[in-house]
C-alpha cells in the first residue's frame, strides 16, 4: 500500500523541534503578559471579503496566495493568510472598542499562503502576533517594536537589525504613487515580469522586490519620506527619538513599504543576514485606517507578527534544543514495583516534579542506562524488595550519591528535593 506523505507546504514538527517552539512561547507569554497583552484566538476561517477588504484586492497575498473555497451555502472562506485582518474582525465583531481605552492583544497560530515553499517558510505556517488597537501615539509604534526586540533578545538574539520606514497617510502615498510611477515608467521594460504589472496596480511592492535588476533601479527611485506630510513627518521624527531614548538601534530604509495595503505612518521590520532571501523575522507598522475599512469606528492601530519557523531556524543556529530533560528518572521491575511506581510517580508529577517513567520492564541494566541518557538528575529505583518495604532508593545521577527512603518520606521533602535540583540546573 503506497505511503500517505504530508501535503507539499506542510511538514511535521517532531519533538525535538517543538522544544524550540514552546521555549519561545513561554518567553512571549512571560514579556506580553508583563506588559498586559492578551491573548485572543480567532477563528482560521474566515469571509474571504474580510481579507478582499483589510489586506487589499490588489496585493499579492489576496490576488495569488490566498486558499479560498466555496462552502455548500455557496458561501467563499479563506483560510486566514494573516493574523491582523482577523483580530480586528474580531475587535468589532465583540465590540472590545465599547471598553474604552486601548486595547492590547496578542495571537498565535497557522497561517495560510499558497506560494513556492522554502527554507523558514511553508504554505501553512505559523505566526505570533500583537496589536495595539486605539492609540495614535507614537509611543505605541515604540512600545510594540521594544516588546519585539525584548522576545528576540531574551531569545538570545543580537544581531538583528530593526529597519524602519514611514509610508504615510493615503494621501501621502497617492503622491508618492505619481512621482514613484513617473520614475518608474522610463524603465517599464527592465524590470521583472511581476513588478511590470504592479507598475499599474501596486507599485509602491515593486520597491521590495527581490529580483538584482529591479532593485538596482529602484534604489535611485525617489524616497517616499520626501513625499510627507508635515503630521507623517513630524510622527515619524517622534517614533525615532523614542527609539533613540530606548537605545534600540536602528536603519531607515527608504524601500521598506511592507506587502500589505493596510499600513499607514510607520513600518518596520527585523532581519537577520543568516536567512537567505528570507530574512525577515518580525515586521508591522500602523494601521490607522484598518478598522473603520472593516466596519468599526475609527480605531488608529499598531501591530507585529513573527514567523515562527524563521525564528526557530535562528535559534537551531546558535544553540542546542532547549533542555526537556526529566528531573527524576523512575525505574521499576516486578508486579507490585510496577504497581508503586506509577502510584509515586504520578504523586510527584503532581507535586510539580518533572518524572519519566520506565515502562520497560526489562531488566534494571537496561534501564539504568535509559536513566543515564534521558540526562535526569536523579534515578528512582523499586524492585520486589523495595515495594515489600515501602521504600525507594534515590541516586543522583551527577555525583553518585545514593540513599534509601520510605517512600512517605521521599514524598515529605519534596521542597528540598526541588531546592536540589535547582542548585544543581546553576
Amino acid at each position: 500500500m503506497e505511503e500517505i506523505q504530508a501535503l507539499r507546504g506542510t511538514r511535521d514538527i517532531l519533538p525535538d523541534e517543538v522544544d524550540y517552539w514552546q521555549a519561545i512561547e513561554a518567553v512571549v507569554r512571560q514579556i506580553l503578559a508583563r506588559a498586559v497583552y492578551k491573548e485572543i484566538r480567532p477563528p482560521i476561517i474566515e469571509q474571504t471579503s474580510l481579507f478582499e477588504r483589510g489586506i487589499g484586492e490588489a496585493t499579492d497575498v489576496v490576488a495569488k496566495e490566498m486558499y479560498t473555497f466555496t462552502t455548500r451555502g455557496d458561501r467563499s472562506i479563506t483560510l486566514r493568510p494573516e493574523g491582523t485582518a482577523g483580530v480586528v474582525r474580531a475587535f468589532i465583531s465583540n465590540k472590545l472598542y465599547a471598553q474604552g481605552g486601548v486595547q492590547r492583544l496578542w495571537y498565535q497560530g497557522s497561517m495560510f499562503r499558497y506560494e513556492r515553499p522554502q527554507a523558514g517558510r511553508q504554505r501553512q505556517f505559523h505566526q505570533i502576533g500583537l496589536e495595539l488597537l486605539g492609540s495614535d501615539a507614537p509611543r505605541a509604534d515604540v512600545e510594540v517594536i521594544a516588546l519585539a526586540t525584548d522576545i528576540l533578545q531574551t531569545l538570545g538574539l543580537k544581531s538583528l537589525k530593526l529597519e524602519l520606514n514611514s509610508v504615510g497617510t493615503a494621501e501621502d502615498r497617492q503622491n508618492y504613487r505619481e512621482a514613484l510611477v513617473n520614475y518608474l515608467t522610463p524603465y517599464q521594460n527592465d524590470l521583472d515580469k511581476d513588478s511590470q504589472e504592479r507598475l499599474t496596480r501596486n507599485p509602491l511592492r515593486i520597491l521590495d522586490s527581490k529580483d538584482p535588476k529591479t532593485k538596482e533601479i529602484a534604489r535611485n527611485a525617489p524616497k517616499i519620506i520626501d513625499s510627507l506630510g508635515k503630521e507623517s513627518r513630524t510622527h515619524f521624527d517622534r517614533v525615532l527619538q523614542l527609539l533613540r531614548d530606548l537605545e534600540i538601534k536602528y536603519v531607515i530604509n527608504h524601500c521598506l513599504v511592507r506587502g500589505l495595503d493596510y499600513y499607514t505612518h510607520t513600518a518596520f521590520e527585523m532581519v537577520s543576514d543568516e536567512l537567505g532571501a528570507q530574512a525577515t523575522v518580525c515586521g508591522g507598522g500602523r494601521y490607522d485606517g484598518l478598522v473603520a475599512e472593516l466596519g468599526g469606528p475609527d480605531t488608529q492601530a499598531v501591530g507585529w507578527a513573527i514567523g515562527m519557523e524563521r525564528l526557530v531556524l535562528l535559534l537551531q543556529k546558535l544553540q542546542a534544543a532547549p533542555s526537556e530533560a526529566p528531573e527524576f528518572y523512575l525505574v521499576s521491575r516486578g508486579d507490585r514495583a510496577e504497581a508503586q511506581g506509577l502510584v509515586l510517580a504520578q504523586k510527584l508529577r503532581g507535586a510539580g516534579l518533572k518524572v519519566e517513567l520506565d515502562l520497560s520492564g526489562s531488566a534494571f541494566g537496561k534501564q539504568f542506562k535509559r536513566a543515564d541518557r534521558s540526562n535526569a538528575f536523579a534515578c528512582l529505583v523499586l524492585g520486589e524488595a523495595e515495594a515489600e518495604k515501602g521504600t525507594v532508593n534515590l541516586k543522583w545521577l551527577s555525583s553518585g550519591e545514593q540513599q534509601t527512603l520510605s517512600q512517605s518520606e521521599l514524598l515529605a521533602t519534596i521542597e528540598e528535593l526541588k531546592l536540589k535540583i535547582s542548585q544543581l540546573k546553576t
